[in-house]
């Protein structure tokens, strides 16, 4: 690799006074900041190459904390709702749909949001079954918690009417106890199993648009989770092997699922494992649902469902036994935990297994939506990050406050309080949930609301500021894969990982300007991994 001199760049050193414009770079590693003709003197007698930022402002390499790499990459020829705007708009596009699919062949799709309806209305398995019956159809929802089918998915899938719900899951039924198409968390598990699998080509060129897709947003590096996807660490690790080896630069930090751990300890993986370029991180499990299906377990029942507090994945002593068994290999757990009754369990968990300060990577709690102060106090005594997640803001508001009630809103998706909490807090997009982009990310914790709408932000005390919510997709994602020495921040001696913009981006600006912004380049390891 030739040594590179990078040029003429505005560089975001937000805790320096430095007015520097210049980086040299030399085996991936920053070695020399400082003006251009300075660099070119101390350079005299080395060969490099030169690569001119033509004044671009340049970020410390930016980093999606919580997203699935092998999902997103599928969702890119999915049938997707994101933009669907009524049930009408989603019957048309799912007929659409139809229309150029042979019959027998699965429908997929996903990201339907009934709360971007007008009425709120979801469509029924007979609403689908007039569309088609010739074609099993299988519509997930944008929490990935509840999905929809017709009659043919549940027909393939062998559920009945008389089929009861299994555990930590259920089909939804009318008045009268018919089914109604709708499907939530475990009860999904025989719809998986009857679905078509990708092979092992079609999985790794998903992997591969993936992480085009994001070097393309300006994201140097991905913390995700495809072993479910790709079915073994093995198979995950060869995929992103095979990929660095035909020249993709991006970095990933893998999160393990729990159904993995005999074959972590059989491959002898410890936290860390991997190399630059693949990492293999927490073990990664879950506690409960989502609040958008109401299968996110609170402490206290939902106030526009008085008749239930959510479902919990996995008993008080299941969750024991599965951070008892990732302590036994040496490794952090990374948690989804959604509502304030999961973060609870969670924590008297992780106080029972306590992890060590001097250990290598810490417990990771992942969205951390709902959380009771108490909780976030004890929480605050652990070594433990925080992934956030911004962009729920602007999904999930403003029906998130009827789901929980004005009782809990004080603690609703509070960023600002997670930074004041001393904890480290990294920013992610749970792609494909949620747009990957990390511009839109940034975007929404410093205005708490959607990019259309104009008002002060959904409990706008917990704006951040631009800094805030950039180190949150910087320095927070280094702190929480244990890298802050590595990267996160531009500084001598750390990876040339950068995300380079057309416009400066400052504590003052518009925030509405993010929404403007275009990458210029993308650069992983002093190598250019997208140029505009």
């Amino acid at each position: 690799m030739q040594p590179v001199l990078f040029t003429n760049g505005n560089l975001f050193l937000p805790h320096s006074a430095s007015t520097a414009d210049s980086i040299y770079v030399e085996d991936g590693i920053i070695r020399a900041i400082g003006s251009a003709a300075d660099l070119r003197l101390q350079l005299a007698d080395r060969k490099y190459r030169t690569v001119d930022w033509d004044g671009a402002f340049v970020l410390s390499g930016l980093v999606d904390a919580h997203m699935h790499l092998g999902m997103h990459g599928l969702k890119l020829g999915m049938l997707d709702f994101t933009e669907a705007t009524s049930k009408e708009e989603m019957l048309a596009m799912l007929r659409e749909r139809v229309a150029v699919t042979q019959p027998g062949e699965w429908i997929m799709g996903l990201n339907w949001n009934e709360h971007n309806f007008p009425d709120h209305r979801i469509p029924s398995m007979q609403e689908l079954d007039d569309i088609t019956t010739e074609h099993p159809v299988y519509l997930t929802r944008t929490c990935f918690h509840a999905y929809l089918g017709n009659s043919e998915a549940f027909q393939r899938a062998g559920v009945t009417s008389d089929t009861p719900d299994p555990e930590s899951g259920a089909f939804g039924r009318d008045a009268d106890g018919r089914l109604n198409g709708r499907i939530y968390e475990n009860a999904s598990i025989p719809f998986a199993m009857v679905q078509p699998k990708p092979d092992s080509a079609s999985l790794k060129l998903a992997m591969l648009e993936a992480c085009r897709d994001a070097l393309r947003l300006g994201l140097t590096a991905a913390h995700t989770e495809d072993l479910r996807l790709l079915g073994s660490v093995e198979a995950m690790q060869r995929v992103h092997r095979e990929l660095r080896e035909e020249g993709l630069h991006f970095r990933t930090h893998q999160l393990m699922f729990h159904g993995y751990l005999d074959e972590m300890k059989e491959l002898g993986l410890k936290p860390g494992s991997g190399n630059d370029w693949n990492r293999i991180g927490a073990v990664k499990l879950f506690a409960d649902g989502a609040v958008g299906g109401r299968t996110a377990l609170l402490k206290e029942p939902y106030h526009d469902a008085p008749h239930t507090r959510g479902l919990s994945m996995h008993t008080l002593e299941e969750l024991r036994e599965i951070v008892g068994s990732a302590r036994q290999l040496g490794f952090p757990v990374a948690f989804h935990a959604i509502g304030d009754g999961a973060a609870a369990s969670m924590t008297d968990v992780l106080e029972f297994y306590p992890l060590s300060r001097d250990a290598k990577l810490p417990d990771r709690f992942i969205h951390a939506q709902i959380v009771h102060p108490d909780t976030v106090k004890r929480m605050s005594k652990l070594n433990l990050a925080v992934d956030l997640q911004p962009r729920f803001v602007a999904s999930d508001f403003p029906w998130v406050l009827e789901r929980v009630g004005p009782d809990r809103t004080s603690y609703l998706y509070a960023w600002k309080k997670w930074l004041r909490s001393g904890l480290p807090c990294s920013g992610g997009s749970d792609a494909p949930i949620e747009p990957l982009s990390p511009l839109l990310g940034i975007h929404a914790a410093m205005t708490r609301r959607k990019p259309e709408e104009k008002h002060d932000g959904y409990l706008p005390e917990e704006k951040l500021s631009l800094t805030e919510a950039i180190e949150l997709f910087t320095l927070g994602g280094a702190k929480a894969a244990g890298e802050s020495g590595q990267r996160g921040t531009i500084a001598i001696g750390k990876y040339a990982d950068f995300t380079v913009v057309d416009r400066c981006l400052h504590d003052a600006m518009d925030p509405d300007e993010l929404l403007m912004t275009k990458i210029r380049m993308t650069i992983v390891n002093g190598e250019i991994g997208y140029t505009q």
